[in-house]
Protein backbone atom coordinates (compact mmCIF):
# COMPACT_ATOMS: atom_id res chain seq x y z
CA UNK A 1 0.00 0.00 0.00
CA UNK A 2 1.02 3.74 -0.45
CA UNK A 3 1.33 6.23 2.07
CA UNK A 4 0.47 9.82 1.91
CA UNK A 5 2.24 12.18 3.67
CA UNK A 6 1.00 14.77 5.74
CA UNK A 7 4.40 17.57 6.37
CA UNK A 8 3.85 20.31 9.65
CA UNK A 9 5.62 23.77 8.97
CA UNK A 10 6.13 26.24 11.71
CA UNK A 11 9.11 28.15 11.75
CA UNK A 12 12.59 26.65 13.06
CA UNK A 13 11.08 23.01 13.44
CA UNK A 14 12.07 22.39 17.06
CA UNK A 15 8.91 23.31 19.18
CA UNK A 16 5.33 23.36 17.36
CA UNK A 17 6.19 21.12 14.28
CA UNK A 18 7.65 18.25 15.81
CA UNK A 19 4.56 18.53 18.50
CA UNK A 20 2.42 18.53 15.96
CA UNK A 21 4.11 15.81 14.13
CA UNK A 22 4.48 13.65 17.18
CA UNK A 23 0.58 14.29 18.24
CA UNK A 24 -0.99 13.17 14.65
CA UNK A 25 1.69 9.96 14.62
CA UNK A 26 -0.03 8.64 18.21
CA UNK A 27 -3.45 9.89 17.51
CA UNK A 28 -3.58 7.89 13.90
CA UNK A 29 -1.87 5.03 15.78
CA UNK A 30 -4.76 5.06 18.09
CA UNK A 31 -7.62 5.08 15.24
CA UNK A 32 -5.84 2.50 14.00
CA UNK A 33 -5.11 4.38 10.59
CA UNK A 34 -1.57 3.33 8.98
CA UNK A 35 -1.96 4.71 5.42
CA UNK A 36 -0.27 8.22 6.35
CA UNK A 37 3.28 9.12 7.15
CA UNK A 38 3.64 12.26 9.26
CA UNK A 39 6.73 14.62 9.05
CA UNK A 40 7.73 18.67 10.01
CA UNK A 41 9.95 20.85 8.65
CA UNK A 42 10.54 24.55 9.33
CA UNK A 43 10.40 27.66 6.94
CA UNK A 44 13.59 28.86 8.99
CA UNK A 45 15.27 26.23 10.59
CA UNK A 46 18.76 24.89 11.20
CA UNK A 47 18.84 21.43 10.18
CA UNK A 48 19.80 19.01 12.82
CA UNK A 49 19.07 21.23 15.42
CA UNK A 50 17.41 19.25 18.77
CA UNK A 51 13.71 19.32 19.59
CA UNK A 52 13.30 21.78 22.57
CA UNK A 53 13.42 20.30 25.76
CA UNK A 54 10.34 22.02 26.85
CA UNK A 55 8.36 20.49 23.44
CA UNK A 56 10.05 17.00 24.55
CA UNK A 57 8.65 17.54 28.62
CA UNK A 58 5.48 18.75 26.93
CA UNK A 59 5.04 15.23 24.96
CA UNK A 60 6.48 13.38 27.45
CA UNK A 61 3.62 14.77 30.52
CA UNK A 62 1.25 13.59 28.02
CA UNK A 63 1.98 10.26 27.08
CA UNK A 64 2.25 11.22 23.47
CA UNK A 65 5.44 9.34 22.29
CA UNK A 66 8.36 11.23 20.26
CA UNK A 67 11.51 10.57 18.46
CA UNK A 68 14.40 11.65 21.10
CA UNK A 69 16.67 11.41 18.33
CA UNK A 70 14.46 13.91 16.15
CA UNK A 71 17.09 16.15 14.04
CA UNK A 72 14.87 19.62 12.39
CA UNK A 73 14.55 20.02 8.91
CA UNK A 74 14.75 22.94 6.56
CA UNK A 75 11.57 22.68 4.63
CA UNK A 76 12.34 22.81 0.59
CA UNK A 77 10.36 22.44 -2.64
CA UNK A 78 10.95 18.99 -2.28
CA UNK A 79 8.93 18.18 0.84
CA UNK A 80 6.06 20.09 -0.50
CA UNK A 81 5.11 18.55 -3.33
CA UNK A 82 6.03 15.20 -1.99
CA UNK A 83 3.24 15.99 0.89
CA UNK A 84 -0.33 14.87 0.08
CA UNK A 85 -1.04 17.81 2.26
CA UNK A 86 1.14 20.88 3.89
CA UNK A 87 0.11 22.16 7.53
CA UNK A 88 0.99 25.62 8.49
CA UNK A 89 1.04 26.69 12.14
CA UNK A 90 0.13 30.47 10.57
CA UNK A 91 -1.36 32.17 8.24
CA UNK A 92 1.84 33.94 7.24
CA UNK A 93 3.59 30.60 6.52
CA UNK A 94 0.12 29.33 4.54
CA UNK A 95 0.59 32.52 2.35
CA UNK A 96 4.44 32.63 1.85
CA UNK A 97 3.76 28.41 0.48
CA UNK A 98 0.79 29.54 -1.37
CA UNK A 99 2.00 28.51 -5.19
CA UNK A 100 1.63 24.95 -3.59
CA UNK A 101 -2.18 23.61 -3.84
CA UNK A 102 -1.56 21.52 -1.39
CA UNK A 103 -0.67 23.80 1.46
CA UNK A 104 -3.22 24.67 4.20
CA UNK A 105 -3.03 25.78 7.77
CA UNK A 106 -4.36 25.24 11.55
CA UNK A 107 -6.40 28.81 11.16
CA UNK A 108 -7.87 27.79 7.66
CA UNK A 109 -8.59 24.17 8.98
CA UNK A 110 -9.38 25.38 12.41
CA UNK A 111 -9.95 29.15 12.95
CA UNK A 112 -7.04 29.50 15.05
CA UNK A 113 -3.41 30.24 15.01
CA UNK A 114 -1.09 27.97 17.05
CA UNK A 115 1.38 29.74 19.22
CA UNK A 116 4.70 29.60 19.09
CA UNK A 117 6.17 29.04 22.22
CA UNK A 118 9.67 29.45 21.17
CA UNK A 119 11.99 30.99 24.25
CA UNK A 120 8.20 30.89 26.64
CA UNK A 121 7.99 28.42 29.83
CA UNK A 122 6.79 25.08 29.93
CA UNK A 123 3.20 26.09 30.70
CA UNK A 124 3.18 27.91 27.13
CA UNK A 125 4.64 24.57 26.02
CA UNK A 126 1.31 22.78 27.36
CA UNK A 127 -1.07 25.14 25.94
CA UNK A 128 0.49 24.86 22.59
CA UNK A 129 0.80 20.69 22.76
CA UNK A 130 -3.20 21.30 23.69
CA UNK A 131 -4.30 23.61 21.09
CA UNK A 132 -2.35 21.26 18.35
CA UNK A 133 -4.27 18.47 19.99
CA UNK A 134 -8.06 19.98 20.08
CA UNK A 135 -7.18 21.04 16.39
CA UNK A 136 -6.09 17.13 15.43
CA UNK A 137 -9.67 15.79 14.70
CA UNK A 138 -10.42 18.93 12.18
CA UNK A 139 -6.67 17.87 10.22
CA UNK A 140 -7.40 14.29 10.51
CA UNK A 141 -11.33 14.98 8.55
CA UNK A 142 -9.72 16.80 5.92
CA UNK A 143 -6.32 15.68 5.34
CA UNK A 144 -6.41 12.13 6.04
CA UNK A 145 -8.98 10.62 4.65
CA UNK A 146 -9.61 7.19 3.81
CA UNK A 147 -8.23 5.88 1.35
CA UNK A 148 -10.65 4.14 -0.62
CA UNK A 149 -9.12 0.65 -1.30
CA UNK A 150 -6.09 0.61 1.31
CA UNK A 151 -4.63 -2.73 -0.67
CA UNK A 152 -3.37 -0.46 -3.35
Amino acid sequence: MKHRSILFVCTGNTCRSPMAEAALRAELKRRRIGWYKVASAGLSARAGGAMSAHAMQALKEAGIPFDESFASSKLTEEMILGAHAVVCMTSAQEKALSAYPNVTSFPSLCGREITDPYGQGIDVYRVTLRELRECLPRVIEVCCPKIQNPKS
